[in-house]
């Protein structure tokens, strides 16, 4: 997919979850690392945002994500800052703090540096806290550019609130 067509995804999804937000009366919340908060500003790009939208953390660094949103030290340990395990920490600790009806975290390794051969450049994982239920999955892995990368990874989590809502 080239740039062009990805923002074109991502303005069209975007306003897609936002109906059915707003048709559902739901609240959404997100926690960001490797995006640093460009799911929030797409989502508040929107008309009429502020009757869906909540708030967004964005935790890049591991104390952010202990401060918080209650990530354990044992967890980054144990299975890294880019993982479904912390993917999973992070949407089920912003559901926590914020009440949100829908809480959805991201992670992963945005580029150019960073990747390893287990989790190369462009490894991303989500998770969705949505009606009592965890959902975590890792995005489809790509590896443009780093700014292609932080954009890809918005329009998985809009995917992914696609398919849930």
């Amino acid at each position: 997919m080239n740039k062009e067509s990805l923002f074109e995804r991502l303005d069209a999804l975007a306003e897609r979850v936002a109906r059915k937000l707003l048709d559902q009366g739901l609240t959404l919340s997100s926690a960001e690392a490797c995006t640093g908060g460009l799911f929030a500003a797409r989502m508040t790009e929107l008309a009429g945002s502020s009757r869906f939208f909540d708030r967004s953390i964005v935790t890049y660094s591991n104390q952010a994500k202990l401060d918080h949103l209650g990530v354990t030290a044992e967890t980054l340990e144990t299975y890294g800052a880019v993982s479904p395990e912390t993917a999973q920490a992070m949407a089920e600790g912003l559901a926590k703090v914020s009440g949100s009806d829908v809480c959805i975290s991201v992670t992963g390794i945005a580029g150019p540096g960073g990747g390893t051969p287990e989790k190369p450049v462009g490894t991303v994982y989500m998770a969705v806290v949505y009606q009592g239920q965890t959902h975590t999955v890792q995005a489809p892995t790509v590896n443009v550019d780093r700014t292609y990368n932080r954009n890809h990874s918005v329009l998985s989590m809009l995917d992914l609130l696609d398919q849930l809502l």
